[in-house]
């Protein structure tokens, strides 16, 4: 059975639906992209129905810590100072407290990495191209020098290279799970109104075994 599909072109910090419009909204690898990640996290809030979910993965702070340490050291040494050459990222505990923010519950936020071996920093560099994933930050510098980018190619391979000369890129990935507030929401048991204690739980064999022997 073919599930009919539409299409709109719109802008993550301007969602243009009504509040209360979807049970689900997943967002897969272009939050990293978005200039204002709180409002587009408050906008998916807001187009959630009542315990509606959000889920979503996004590059994390450690993306391409290879390629950025390559460059900043390269240029420091080459042309007196250094400009980002790689677009920033989210740091995972900031993550957190965003959709937090944004009026989520049930936070999940988990992170995975995964490397990727080149066989050099340009392949590297010409595969961020084709996938659109350039630094596309407004202040970032033009051009880098050639001498400029064969040190930093050097360098990389010097610190990160691998023994078959390959260099790898690490590409860090957050995933994060949110719920839209309702009623039907399991709650938090008030404070002091426990039975048992933690410091009971490493009886609790010892506990079960004598219930099975009562049995």
């Amino acid at each position: 059975m073919e599930i009919p599909t539409v299409s709109v072109l719109a802008d993550e910090e301007f969602l243009p639906f009504r509040e209360n419009t979807f049970d689900l909204v997943v967002s897969s690898l272009s939050l990293h992209w978005v200039n204002d990640l709180p409002r587009a996290l408050e906008q998916i809030h807001y187009v959630l129905k009542p315990d509606g979910v959000f889920i979503g993965a996004m590059f994390g702070g450690d993306t391409l810590y290879e390629l950025r340490c390559s460059l900043q050291l390269a240029e420091t040494e080459r042309e007196g100072g250094f400009s980002p050459h790689v677009s920033p990222f989210t740091a995972v505990n900031d993550l957190g407290h965003l959709l937090g923010r944004a009026g989520f519950n049930t936070l999940t936020v988990d992170t995975d990495e995964i490397q990727v071996n080149y066989p050099g920093m340009f392949e590297l560099m010409e595969d961020l191209q084709g996938m659109g994933e350039s630094n596309c930050a407004w202040n970032r510098k033009a051009l880098l020098h050639r001498d400029t980018m064969l040190a930093a190619a050097a360098v990389y391979g010097e610190m990160y290279g691998n023994e078959d000369g390959s260099v790898p890129a690490t590409y860090q990935i957050y995933y994060m799970i949110g719920w839209k507030y309702h009623d039907s929401q399991a709650q938090p048991a008030e404070r002091g109104s426990a039975t048992v204690s933690f410091g009971e739980l490493g009886k609790i064999n010892n506990l079960m075994s004598q219930e099975k022997k009562s049995q």
